[in-house]
């Protein structure tokens, strides 16, 4: 199978790497001069390319499947936009009116698009009600994917992450030192988030439809808290309520929003698709960063 991952960044680079071992053509597109270095220090195939720029996505060889994974670099909704919806549509249309258009698209979305469901349960039948200007993009984004895509012929599945961490996004200081506000923490761990894409695409799993990623064991954040301390051999740390982290008066209203959204996702679906976790929960998943944190002077 030949792979295009679009935004070959945190996950792609693992996806490119497990794909690649697993006997596939793979090529990385990165928009910078650093985003090309790292797909080749990967060891992929580079393409410097912008997805909001068709004429330089010719520079793209035609590929199987294509992973859409483009990071809008943590701005605001505009950028968003233009990156998840106006590229995602460039790149849909510069693959899809060629004489061999692929046969699939995956696009990498967000658990945020749920919204607040007041810690319950929620699954792929569950609809979705996004709640900031970001999320709402990705939404949208979904919908793109999904049925303009189809409009070429080629099925998109949506991958929907939950809070990506690993190497050199281990949030563990955050945890161990405090304050920690109340909520559920939804995580995947890079290796498999990664790994569920490759999945979905070698089993041909999921077209047209949307799977959520995440891990076994949704927690609350003063649990996890809590676990981190003592596997680190530290006091637990200081904790708030989400009202008296809302009555500090320095947040955003988008800060504002985040705190007081609250779900548990569920990965039933892509367990029952057969999809085995390297890192089923944070436990597993923290080994490493705990090792290293014990080990400092």
């Amino acid at each position: 199978m030949n792979v295009a991952i679009l935004g070959c960044g945190y996950v792609g680079l693992e996806l490119g790497r497990q794909l690649r071992d697993a006997g596939h053509d793979v090529v990385g597109v990165r928009r910078s001069d650093d985003g090309i270095a790292a797909v080749d220090d990967a060891g992929l195939t580079a393409v410097q390319a912008d997805v909001t720029d068709r004429e330089s996505l010719a520079a793209v060889a035609d590929a199987d499947a294509l992973v859409f994974a483009a990071s809008s670099g943590g701005r605001g909704a505009d950028a968003a936009r233009r990156v998840y919806v106006d590229g995602l549509r460039t790149v849909i249309a510069a693959f899809g009116e060629r004489a061999s258009p692929p046969d699939r698209l995956v696009y990498t979305s967000s658990t945020g698009v749920y919204g607040d469901h007041g810690g319950d349960w929620v699954d792929e039948t569950t609809p979705l009600e996004p709640t900031t200007e970001k999320t709402r993009v990705l939404a949208e984004a979904e919908r793109v994917a999904r049925e303009e895509a189809a409009g070429y012929g080629i099925d998109g599945t949506v991958a929907r992450f939950a809070g990506l961490y690993g190497p050199d996004r281990y949030r563990l200081r955050r945890y161990v030192e405090g304050p920690v506000t109340e909520g559920y923490l939804n995580m995947v761990h890079r290796d498999d988030a990664a790994g569920a894409v490759r999945y979905l695409l070698e089993t041909d799993r999921a077209r047209d439809d949307a799977v959520l990623v995440v891990d076994d064991e949704p927690v609350s954040k003063w649990a996890f808290a809590d676990w981190l301390a003592e596997q680190c051999g530290v006091e637990p740390p200081e904790k708030r309520t989400k009202a008296e982290r809302l009555a500090d008066g320095d947040l955003s209203a988008a800060a504002k929003r985040r705190i007081q959204t609250s779900k548990r996702c569920s990965n039933d679906r892509l367990r029952e698709m057969g999809y085995a976790f390297a890192y089923p929960t944070y436990r597993e998943g923290y080994r490493d960063a705990v090792a290293a944190y014990r080990a400092e002077p």
